[in-house]
């Protein structure tokens, strides 16, 4: 199956792993890093800056690829997206 993530097209057979996180700022210059959204939501409420938000895809290649979202709704619509293809193949 192709999967489409922001207008770049997947082979889902190359796919090892898809899972959102959130993008916050480390506190050094201008470094973020990736946290889980549960994490963020349960634990990180008021300690930490989010700079935005992101699917990441992992490839059988060794190679990444992450798809950045400016808010949680822009990012909530692309799951839902991506859910949406999987149901229709």
């Amino acid at each position: 199956m192709i999967l489409t993530i922001a207008d770049t097209r997947l082979d889902t057979t190359h796919i090892t792993n898809l899972y959102p996180v959130a993008i916050v700022e480390t506190g050094e210059e201008n470094e973020t890093t990736h946290i889980s959204l549960e994490w963020l939501e349960t634990e990180g409420i008021g300690k930490v800056v989010v700079a935005g938000y992101a699917i990441v895809v992992s490839l059988q290649d060794g190679t990444k690829k992450d798809f950045f979202y400016h808010t949680k709704e822009e990012l909530n619509k692309e799951i839902v997206s991506i859910q949406n293809q999987f149901i229709s193949k």
